[in-house]
């Protein structure tokens, strides 16, 4: 069984990945966090957030369906509430790997997005 390193390392050996959660008015947010980390990596990123067509600079996309040309994998920044719908399109899209960003409480984690990646191999 792979571990937690082992899976970190996968998700971060895709080069194109989308960050959902980005917010364009709070750049304090977790989301924008990880995104301009992964951006100074050198991993083309996408954010993603449908009430936004600009973060830092960067076109935005409203969802995965919108980036052009697709992406490998996806962090999940926002609330549990909205992560089963990202699990969902990432499931239609063919992304097999989703990482649900935790902070305090439960961050974006829902246990019915968990158990839908588990069903679908994501």
């Amino acid at each position: 069984m792979p571990t937690l390193n082992d899976r970190a390392s996968d998700f971060l050996a895709q080069k194109r990945i989308a960050v959902a959660g980005v917010s364009h008015t709070d750049g304090a947010q977790a989301a924008n966090i990880v995104y301009r980390r992964l951006r100074s990596a050198g991993y083309e990123i996408f954010p993603v957030n449908p009430k936004a067509t600009e973060v830092e600079g960067d076109p935005c996309y409203p969802n995965l369906a919108a980036i052009p040309d697709g992406v490998d994998a996806v962090v999940i920044a926002t609330t549990p509430a909205i992560a089963e719908g990202i699990v969902r399109e990432c499931a239609d899209r063919g992304i097999s790997r989703v990482w649900m960003h935790r902070s305090f409480g439960a961050g974006s984690v829902s246990d019915v997005a968990v158990q839908y990646c588990r069903e679908h191999d994501i």
